[in-house]
């Protein structure tokens, strides 16, 4: 039966729109008419979710199917969930409204470390047992996807299956197995164990874990040789034909990112040593102008959005990128249609190109030095110095802008208190490059707000060895960065929670032991933990002390090359010989060129896609 929510529950909400649906292009389907009905869950608020570009692809990818209906669900606000319980309201999806436990596969998209709390908090509402090993065979699968599922060995405990890769590309045959199983009214083992084998599904229930008597990783194996011992990551070769919707929903109320977002390629091809996606999502793959326009075209016309995002790691990298700019801007401009650039690196910044962009709505520009010092920006293999910045920054001065953010890490493997203090430094000299343009030709009130985040040790980097800063070494650094910058006028300076930075950096190098301080530390009432008025830090250090468990050992520990890592029997390509030679040529300052320009042996070639294919026909 469909879940009824009153106008009165709705009444004592902060925002009632989170939970009504009935969006403009929703789909609407029987369930009854359908063989599979998929719950797409996004661990936090409507609003976050609903900017997920992947949950637009998939929602629509699945619903092209006669046989599938796939509809959202999504975190309930703190004060809805208190209703909920208190009214025995199960959670439910948008669509239908039907509970989630009535669905054959609960999906969820695993973005941030951050929200496993709520992952488990959203099982418990749904009255879906947590465990996987507690499910019983009228439960649904409950499957994972997203970028944090490299590292699954956490959640391992929770959920059924995971996708490694572009989920495009394998939920179909996923469904199509899922399909046949339950026509064949088989055991609930036996769709695991056929999935199992699918090139990019990982079932951790058919793989053991052992540990030496240090506590790491002894050995990581499947339980049978029939499932393979490394699973790889599934990738879409040829992107400028795959699936892309020709429309989304649009919200009632506004959501973090609302607006078309127009996804022209994926991949990076720079190889910044601490950033995990310029790693996971190669090689790089290009869309055509041709098709991308079209997709643009078609998507406006069945939204009614006065916005176009081009979204990539790294916008201004995509090869035709004049070409598409100039033809979107023609046809958009008169519909009034602004165009957003995000993502643009210091090096490759054209005034012309954002002067074009912004002619209906001029906004701030974002630039991400990442380190203070040129040697720091070199261990990073960031790519760009001191002049690239501050001439970017004097083109958009001379143009009108006058809003600048500069984005930096602190706590950088070998970073020493010069390279905070070059943060400063370096903030100052785009200061005195405002001060240099005609007052004439200057914004109003130049801003100049300077970030830094916490360097989170990630699987799949350079830098997965790395030790973090411990958390008062981190706010030492913030505090000095302070000081430093207190003095400069027409500057600001934001940081990030160092104990939040902390628990991302246990959680993200995890293994299998931390499922069980995930689950206590929900109990003791943790969730939304990447807001900061529900973070529960206190409450995390209560559960990792009852389960027995040292945070510091997954989170400050430096790790030898040669120690198994929780995550070494997942394949994303880029195999562990370049990572390591990458993590020596940083600690020599050395870099390493951009894969565009020359294939550096990563490893991605065995996709054969995208510029690896590209190398290969050179030569």
């Amino acid at each position: 039966m469909p879940v009824r929510i009153s106008d009165e529950i709705l009444g004592q909400v902060e925002k009632p729109s989170r939970y009504v649906g009935n969006e403009w292009n929703m789909v609407r389907k029987d369930p009854g008419s359908v063989k599979a009905r998929f719950a797409f869950c996004f661990p936090d608020v409507y609003e976050i979710g609903m900017s997920h570009l992947g949950m637009k692809i998939l929602y629509h990818l699945l619903n092209e199917r006669e046989d599938v209906y796939c509809e959202r669900v999504f975190a309930p606000w703190v004060d809805m969930e208190s209703i909920m319980r208190r009214e025995g309201i199960p959670l439910f999806a948008m669509e239908t409204r039907d509970p989630v436990r009535d669905f054959d596969i609960v999906g969820f998209t695993l973005q941030y470390e951050m929200s496993y709390t709520n992952v488990v908090n959203m099982l418990d509402l749904a009255g879906i047992p947590i465990f996987s090993r507690d499910r019983g065979e009228s439960d649904p699968f409950v499957c994972v996807g997203g970028p944090c599922a490299y590292n699954i060995e956490p959640l391992a405990e929770i959920v059924d299956f995971a996708v490694m890769g572009e989920a495009e590309e394998v939920i179909n045959e996923v469904m199509d197995i899922y399909i046949k199983w339950k026509e064949e009214k088989a055991p609930r083992r036996e769709f695991l164990h056929r999935i199992a084998t699918v090139e990019g599904v990982y079932v951790p229930s058919f793989y053991s874990v052992s540990y030496t008597p240090e506590g790491t990783v002894s050995e990581i194996r499947p339980v049978s040789p029939e499932y393979p011992g490394r699973i790889r990551k599934r990738i879409i070769k040829d992107l400028d034909n795959a699936y892309f919707p020709e429309k989304i929903i649009v919200p009632y109320a506004g959501i973090v990112h609302d607006r078309v977002m127009l996804e022209i390629f994926r991949g990076c091809s720079h190889g910044c040593r601490f950033c995990q996606a310029g790693i996971i999502y190669r090689p790089v793959r290009e869309r055509t102008v041709d098709g991308l326009i079209e997709r643009a075209r078609n998507l406006i016309r069945n939204t009614g959005y006065e916005e176009i995002s081009l979204t990539s790691l790294s916008t201004s990298d995509y090869s035709q990128l004049g070409d598409l700019t100039g033809r979107l801007l023609e046809e958009m401009e008169p519909m009034k249609v602004s165009l957003s650039l995000p993502s643009l690196r210091i090096d490759s910044f054209s005034l012309d190109l954002m002067q074009k962009a912004q002619k209906v709505r001029k906004s701030g520009l974002t630039f991400a030095p990442e380190a203070g010092t040129q040697r720091l920006r070199d261990v990073i293999n960031k790519g760009v110095n001191e002049e690239d910045l501050l001439k970017s920054c004097s083109l958009a001065f001379n143009g009108g802008w006058s809003n600048v953010k500069l984005y930096f890490m602190l706590g950088l493997p070998t970073e020493t208190l010069d390279d905070v203090e070059g943060i400063a430094d370096l903030a100052a000299k785009v200061v005195a490059e405002y001060k240099k343009v005609p007052r004439e030709k200057r914004g109003k009130g130049l801003n100049v707000t300077v970030s830094t985040s916490c360097f989170v040790p990630k699987p799949f980097t350079p830098f997965q060895w790395e030790a973090q800063d411990t958390m008062d070494m981190l706010e030492m650094k913030q505090k000095h960065l302070k000081e430093k910058i207190r003095g400069i006028r027409q500057v600001s300076y934001n940081w990030h929670d160092s104990r939040l930075s902390f628990l991302e950096a246990v959680i993200a190098r995890g293994d299998r032991r931390l499922g069980q301080v995930i689950v206590r530390a929900w109990e003791k009432g943790c969730k939304f933990d990447g807001w900061g008025d529900q973070f529960k830090f206190d409450a995390w250090m209560e559960a990792f002390d009852e389960c027995g468990i040292d945070p510091a050992f997954y989170a400050n520990r430096k790790r030898s090359f040669d120690e198994v890592l929780p995550w070494d029997h997942i394949d994303v390509g880029v195999s562990k010989k370049f990572l390591k030679r990458e993590c020596e040529k940083a600690y020599r300052g050395e870099l390493t060129v951009d894969c565009r320009l020359n294939c550096t042996g990563c490893g991605a070639g065995v996709f054969e896609g995208g510029i690896c294919v590209e190398h290969r026909n050179k030569g």
